[in-house]
């Protein structure tokens, strides 16, 4: 059997699908390769999102802001001295970009000034900590990036 050239390329064509067929599906079969959203109803979030860069500022232009730190027994955010404790509410929002099954909320209670998130509650790696809280009528977010070992 003698194979011409337009053959060859068809059957070029014809190996090159297949193999790009095989990708995909199994790619889009194994968990191992998780392609969810960051968020859900991602749209919805993405119109809120003039508000949203008006509560950062608010929290930038502050004097004293809230310090959040990481320690070996968890993490702690301490809101400074000038602030009423009980006129803070608001929510903390632990984000885990690897896997959304161990995101979590916290509200914002404080005993004292501080707030404290035991460290058995978080998996070793990054989390991306969004602070939503008020004061006396203002919204504010914080955002950051910590690290656990």
């Amino acid at each position: 059997m003698k194979i011409n050239w337009g053959t060859g390329i068809v059957i070029a064509f014809a190996l090159f699908i297949t193999f790009i067929l095989y990708f995909v599906l199994s790619v889009q079969s194994n968990s191992k390769y998780d392609n969810e959203l960051v968020v859900e109803e991602y749209y919805k979030h993405d119109a809120k999102f003039g508000d949203e860069m008006v509560r950062v500022q608010n929290a930038t232009d502050l004097a004293q802001k809230p310090v959040i730190s990481n320690t070996s027994e968890g993490i702690t955010i301490i809101f400074p001295e000038v602030y009423i404790p009980k006129d803070i509410k608001g929510n903390v929002s632990f984000y885990r970009p690897s896997n959304k099954n161990f995101d979590f909320v916290v509200p914002i209670s404080l005993s004292g000034s501080s707030l404290f998130v035991p460290a058995k509650r978080l998996v070793g790696g990054r989390w991306d900590i969004n602070m939503e809280w008020q004061y006396q009528g203002k919204q504010y977010l914080t955002k950051e990036i910590i690290y656990i070992k």
